[in-house]
Formats: structure tokens, C-alpha cells, sequence
């Protein structure tokens, strides 16, 4: 990446005491300053925007207020009573023999913008005839000509992870779920602040001025300017950052498809022209957070993302944007497997201490009993325990010094308990072991400290923490498992 593409990503930090006045306060919407950025680049790029969030929250409010300020022709349909025809019109066959539809005030046909409300509760049916409507401004294979913004809102799906869900409201189809550019969730009333709350009370059929509209339209007019110079300058050190971020992720359990990659890196670089049009002072780095805090399809399939893995994932992937290609740190992080993250840091001697000690900590917190000992085994065979930050190092020092020396413990143990049967898995276990190995007896040392100090605790669970121990091995010494 060039320098000059490196630099431009960094602004000046933002004067926190001069505070942006709100866009959407000018439509009467009140408490969405912070998703402003947001609601700004879905409108500027024309990408599809999902809103999310109980009853009561303005979703419906909010995309009607903004299709009335840009003056569009939109219909809005009530997903849990729509049938097709209601979309399309009635089917009725042509002389020739092709079949035509007879167009209602009420069809999709002319409309610039149209809003699936209760979208969550349509029918698997017509949730695949929205489908092509949502991602490729279709209907019937046939191309709905002026349709610029597709637009949908819904409540939080009932989940046995989301107590807060609501009956009746279903999990978005992952495909359709990943057509959405944005999902965006409505902030509830208890988080916001007094003063939107006290504007929202009463602001119940206050005149709109057309001002608001004004600055609405203006703000889309400069984003769409700002866009393609964004891009020119931070483009590159985006898609490192996205690579990354898809990476941390998945690590994480957060997984994410390569179309949705794409349209974070997009999204990305238009929430912060957005952000840019309304506060010239913002951040690459807060844009980068807001546009993947409301660019992931999960929420609408009723799978919550934990906001501390995004955010330390979000942190460690906007640290290396302006690493070098070839660093060794840009490989390792994105590296799913921990133990040939480990394997690959050993490896790269140029690494920092902090890096290194970070990737081995990461890795020692997900690993299994058996595996955490072949690291430690590893690291200090090679040496790179001692490129270790003193906390890492004592701990790994600690894993070491149970697996190297022979454990001593005593124990009186019926012959029909679990205990019992655990420890004659261990020793059948160890009599298959090859004394002639090198690390035979420091797999034997790993499996009796862990029975010692009860991690190994049922015969099942001798058996994963051996095998373990040699998938392990086998990755750190340079084969394959």
C-alpha cells in the first residue's frame, strides 16, 4: 500500500466540544444522530437498508419521513398480509398468448422506492418473490425500471438466544438476510438521551419545515461527491481492514460470506463520506465500526453478535492497516487455525513481542487440554519463549514445567467410578505409547497432570486431550494433523 493511501486514512481528532447538529431532527426523527452516517450512505448508494428493532421505534416513520423528503413515489406494504398480486397486479393472458398484468394503484410497477414493513412475518412464499425484488430490482424476471431504494423493517425475531424477541416474528432466510447492504437496529427508548426522548413526546404532528429536506438532499449530494475521492485514497488499507476484520471473526464464531465482505468494504467507504458530509472532522476508524456494527446480517436471523468480540476484533483489524503486505502479522492473524497461527509466529522472527505474545495468548485461551501443552512444549524447544512478554512467558513457563516433570499425586479411587475408569483409559493410553519417541513421555506427563488436576475428568475426555496432543504436535513440528 502507498504511503500517501496509508497517511490519508488518519484525520485530525474531532472537536468533542462542538457538538453536529442532527440531520434527521429536521425531518421530525429524533435520537438517530448517531446512525445518521449510516442512514446517509444507504441512501447515497442505494443499497438495500433493514431496520430492526421493537414497536414504537420510528422504523416506519423513519423511511416514510425520508421518501416524502426526497420527494419519492414509494408504496409501502405490509409484509404479513401481502400477496403477490398485490405487488405485481392480476395476472391476465395476452392475445399472443404471454401473460400480462393488470396494474393496480398499489403495485410495485413505477414506484422509486418501496418499504416491506413486517418483513420477519411474510410467508416463506412471498419472502422468495421479495427476494429478487430486494436484490436485483426485479419482479417476475422482469427489471422494475425507477425502483431506486428497497427498504424493510421488522421486529427482533423470538430466539432461544433473544428473550426480547417478538412472537410471531421469524428469522430472515440467510439469503435474503445477506442482500441487506445495511441492518441497522433502531435504538429502544431507555437508550436514549432525555432530550430526544422529551422531542420525540412532543413532537406529534409538529409542521415539518422544508428546510430539513433541503439539508437531507444536500447531505446525499455531498456524500456521492466525497464518495469517489474516499475511495481513491482508502481503498487499499479498507480491504485490508475488512480481509481482517472476516478473518478475527470467524475466529470468533462470527461467520460471514464472501458477498457480505464485499459489501462491507463498499459500505465501509460510504458511511465515511456520509460522515464526512456531516462532520468534516470524523474519523476513518469510527466510520469503519459503525458501518460493520450495522452491515451484519445476523441480527435479522435472530443471532446476536457480541458487541466486545466485534469490537476487539474491529480494533485488532484497523491496527494493521497500515501494515505492509508482505508483513508476516497480516497472514498470521488472518490464519483461523490457532495452532498454526502459534506455528507461523514461531517462525517469523520479526515479529514484536507484542505480537507474538498476543497471537500465543489467544491461542493458549481456545485451545483444549493436550493441545495447550504441545504449545508450550513447542515454544520452548524453539527457543520463542523467550520472545515472550513476562506475563505470556510465566504462563507458558507454568504449562511447561507440569508436562516436563513426571507428575506426583496419590489418590484412593473406587474401581466403578468415573475416576476409576478415567484413569484406566489414561493407562491404556500411555501402554501404547512408543517409548522411542522423543515426546512419548511428555504426552504421558501432559495426560496424567491433567487427571491429576482434574481437567481430564471422564474416559472421553483422555481420549480428545491425546488426540489433541498429536494433532498439535504434528502442526507445530511442520506436518499435518
Amino acid at each position: 500500500m502507498a504511503k500517501t493511501k496509508r497517511t490519508a486514512v488518519k484525520v485530525v481528532e474531532p472537536d468533542t466540544n462542538n457538538k453536529v447538529p442532527s440531520l434527521l431532527s429536521g425531518i421530525g426523527l429524533f435520537g438517530l444522530s448517531q446512525l445518521e452516517p449510516v442512514i446517509v450512505a444507504a441512501l447515497a448508494t442505494e443499497e438495500p437498508l433493514l431496520l430492526i428493532g421493537p414497536h414504537g421505534t420510528g422504523k416506519s416513520l423513519l423511511l416514510t419521513r425520508i421518501a416524502e423528503a426526497l420527494d419519492l413515489d414509494f408504496r409501502h406494504y405490509n409484509a404479513s398480509l401481502l400477496n403477490f398480486d398485490d405487488l405485481v397486479g392480476f395476472p391476465l393472458p395476452g392475445k399472443d398468448g404471454s401473460l400480462e398484468y393488470v396494474r393496480t394503484p398499489a403495485a410495485i410497477w413505477g414506484a422509486g422506492a418501496v418499504i416491506f414493513d413486517e418483513i420477519s412475518r411474510c410467508r416463506p412464499d412471498i419472502q422468495n418473490k421479495l427476494f429478487p425484488i430486494v436484490h436485483e430490482r426485479r419482479a417476475q424476471g422482469m427489471l422494475l425500471e425507477g425502483l431506486r431504494y428497497r427498504w424493510a423493517a421488522m421486529n427482533p425475531p423470538l430466539t432461544d438466544e433473544d428473550d426480547d424477541g417478538y412472537i410471531g416474528s421469524e428469522p430472515l432466510d440467510p439469503a435474503l438476510a445477506d442482500r441487506f447492504a445495511y441492518v441497522v437496529d433502531m435504538p429502544s427508548w431507555k437508550n436514549l438521551q432525555q432530550e430526544d426522548q422529551t422531542a420525540i413526546i412532543v413532537s406529534e404532528n409538529a409542521p415539518l419545515v422544508r428546510s430539513g429536506d433541503r439539508a437531507l438532499v444536500k447531505a446525499l449530494l455531498s456524500t456521492k461527491t466525497t464518495l469517489p475521492s474516499v475511495k481513491e485514497c482508502m481503498a487499499d488499507g479498507i480491504a485490508i481492514y475488512v480481509r481482517t476484520l472476516v478473518a478475527l471473526l470467524a475466529q470468533a464464531g462470527i461467520g460471514l460470506s464472501p458477498r457480505r465482505a464485499g459489501i462491507l468494504f463498499r459500505s465501509i467507504l460510504a458511511v465515511h463520506a456520509a460522515s464526512l458530509a456531516l462532520d468534516p472532522s470524523a474519523r476513518p476508524s469510527d466510520s469503519a465500526l459503525l458501518a460493520v456494527q450495522n452491515g451484519l446480517p445476523q441480527r435479522a436471523q435472530g443471532i446476536k453478535v457480541p458487541s466486545a468480540k466485534l469490537l476487539l476484533a474491529h480494533k485488532e483489524a484497523w491496527r494493521l492497516v497500515d501494515v505492509k503486505q508482505n508483513d508476516p502479522i497480516l497472514v498470521i492473524t488472518m490464519e483461523p487455525d490457532p495452532i498454526e497461527r502459534v506455528r507461523l509466529a514461531v517462525g517469523a522472527r520479526r515479529l514484536r513481542k507484542g505480537d507474538i505474545s498476543g497471537i500465543i495468548a489467544d491461542a493458549l485461551a481456545s485451545l483444549p487440554t493436550g493441545a495447550k501443552e504441545a504449545v508450550a512444549v513447542h515454544l520452548f524447544e524453539t527457543d520463542a519463549v523467550g520472545r515472550l512478554t513476562a506475563a505470556v512467558a510465566e504462563q507458558i513457563a507454568e504449562i511447561y514445567r507440569n508436562v516436563a516433570t513426571p507428575p506426583k499425586f496419590s489418590e484412593t479411587i473406587s474401581g466403578s467410578s468415573p475416576r476409576s475408569r478415567t484413569w484406566q483409559r489414561i493407562r491404556d493410553i500411555l501402554s501404547r505409547l512408543d517409548p522411542n519417541k522423543p515426546r512419548a513421555h511428555l504426552a504421558a506427563n501432559a495426560l496424567a497432570y491433567g487427571f491429576a488436576s482434574e481437567q481430564v475428568t471422564h474416559p472421553e475426555d483422555a481420549d480428545r486431550a491425546y488426540e489433541a496432543w498429536l494433532s498439535a504436535d504434528a502442526v507445530l513440528a511442520g506436518g499435518v494433523a
